[in-house]
């Protein structure tokens, strides 16, 4: 019986725990690359050249890049700098030692980043491009940044050069939960530095960045959907031919 209880309990609060994931600030709905292969193409080389220098892609191999149009020749020329194998996988030379002295804790490997962020607020996919698109400068952090998305981000904006040097504003209003006490809430950036991308060319940039991470958490998984659907074209023929059959065998049975 107690054990009953602990579960209605359990059960009782998953709903909360729902919405409370998906408190903090609204997610923004990325763009969609799963189509588009040059989009793909040079979101791995923004992944390589601004992500890989700290985080580690384990479970994916730069040859797989040629499911994206790459040859062997375009990923050695584009994608490799530190004398690796096209059949290596994608890995980072910092230390897990270093990486914790510097950053406070060991950059997450990013291979299925994308699915593990998903939510009930959103796609994996809307979460990185939000995440990637909200950091602003913060002198109180060691690091000099944050990201509304993730509060007190341990992670420099590793893309500040792209996008530029931008604050938050943040306006103190009275909370609607708890009467009489004040919140801060994020009213808008203000651009500091410009950087090397317009706002509109960052943004892209983004959108090609996130849609390479999430064909990298699966990349079979254009070829998936087309085998589902092939499947259930299959099974429909095949259920409309075996009701023909069923009703051809029974017609004389009365």
């Amino acid at each position: 019986m107690n054990f009953a209880k602990k579960l209605l309990a359990i059960v009782a609060l998953l709903p909360g725990l729902a919405f409370a994931n998906e408190g903090g600030h609204p997610l923004d709905k990325a763009p969609d690359r799963s189509n588009n292969m040059a989009a793909l193409q040079h979101g791995a080389k923004l992944f390589v050249n601004y992500c890989l220098n700290c985080h580690n892609a384990s479970s994916m191999r730069y040859n797989r890049l040629k499911d994206l149009g790459l040859s062997d020749a375009q990923i050695k020329e584009n994608l490799l700098f530190t004398g690796e194998k096209v059949g290596e996988m994608m890995t980072t030379s910092m230390s897990a030692k270093d990486a914790k002295a510097w950053f406070g804790a060991v950059p997450p490997d990013l291979s299925v980043i994308s699915r593990a962020k998903s939510s009930g607020a959103g796609t994996g996919g809307d979460y990185l491009y939000t995440y990637l698109r909200t950091f602003y400068q913060d002198p109180a952090r060691p690091t000099g940044w944050n990201n509304l998305v993730l509060e007190n981000v341990a992670m420099p904006h590793a893309l500040w050069e792209l996008q530029g040097i931008q604050t938050a504003k943040f306006d103190e209003v009275a909370d609607p939960h708890e009467p009489g006490k004040k919140i801060h809430k994020f009213g808008g950036f203000q651009q500091v530095k410009a950087g090397s991308l317009s706002k509109l060319e960052y943004d892209t940039a983004v959108a090609d960045l996130v849609g390479y991470m999430e064909w990298m958490a699966e990349p079979a998984q254009q070829t998936r959907k087309r085998i589902g659907v092939a499947v259930v074209l299959f099974l429909a023929l095949f259920a409309l031919l075996a009701w023909r059959l069923n009703a051809s065998f029974w017609k004389e049975v009365k």
